[in-house]
């Protein structure tokens, strides 16, 4: 049976493909997944039909009841709060990203090193 990965994993597997140009290899190894064909199915899914396409990729999967109707502003409140959940979240990884890689942290206050 094939691993379930976390919408989060999805859509930072789908930032890295768009913002940093990563090969799908590359996203496959740095996210620890098992076979690339899953970064591609996401991309396209992605193509296809935006964030909503991960929201129903989780509902194939679920069992019990199907989630019951929202109204529009209920929807829109909801959009909004993922938004900003995920605007926090890649800030905090470039934050993270930026830290590893020791960028930003210079101690020399002269703006001539030479």
């Amino acid at each position: 049976m094939g691993k379930h990965y976390p919408k989060e994993v999805k859509l930072e597997a789908i930032r890295m493909y768009y913002e940093e140009g990563m090969t799908q290899g590359a996203i496959t190894e740095v996210l620890g997944i098992r076979d690339q064909y899953r970064v591609k199915k996401w991309v396209k899914a992605y193509r296809r039909e935006g964030l909503e396409a991960f929201d129903r990729m989780k509902n194939r999967v679920s069992l019990g009841r199907p989630p019951k109707k929202v109204n529009t502003q209920t929807y829109i409140a909801r959009l909004e709060m993922e938004n900003a959940l995920l605007k926090k979240y890649h800030t905090e990884l470039r934050k993270q990203v930026l830290v590893k890689r020791n960028i930003g942290s210079s101690t020399t206050k002269d703006k001539n090193t030479k």
